[in-house]
């Protein structure tokens, strides 16, 4: 699968990729989990995207992933999110049909490098403790658990 990966711009619909992130979403919705991205509106989305660097995933020239970078965030309950060589990701979803294709691979492998080009030393992401699947995954890819938010 050929992926080409474009900055979000405010003129670009959201509509559909609020869709993409319900659906990405919906397994583990199906499974108890209530991420904001199994429930969001259009308007979330769009505060979401726009609150940081956001990028899509298009293959064959529909979007299929998107993945959002934020710079520290000094308001964040976790003492790691609010220092300033950290950054992090979310807003991070792939199409259930493109998933296992390396699609979400390669969108993190993008933001890491842009977290670099921005001045960030770590990239941090959260996602729910009981998401073992998740965490296996991002635990693969190198990330480490620092703390745990309520």
């Amino acid at each position: 699968m050929d992926i080409d990966i474009h900055s979000w711009s405010p003129d670009l619909p959201v509509s559909g990729i609020t869709s993409l992130l319900h659906s990405a979403y919906a397994p583990l919705a199906g499974i108890g989990f209530r991420y904001l991205a199994t429930h969001q509106d259009d308007s979330v989305t769009f505060q979401r995207l726009s609150a940081g660097w956001s990028f899509l995933a298009y293959a064959a020239g529909s979007v299929v992933g998107t993945i959002s970078l934020r710079g520290p965030d000094r308001t964040n309950d976790c003492a790691w999110y609010r220092d300033s060589k950290v950054f992090s990701f979310g807003q991070f979803g792939v199409l259930p049909e493109c998933q296992r294709r390396g699609v979400g691979r390669l969108l993190i492998d993008f933001v890491e490098r842009r977290a670099v080009e921005e001045g960030a030393l770590e990239l941090a992401l959260d996602t729910a403790e009981g998401a073992v699947h998740l965490i296996r995954w991002y635990h693969r890819l190198g990330y480490r658990q620092v703390d745990l938010v309520s």
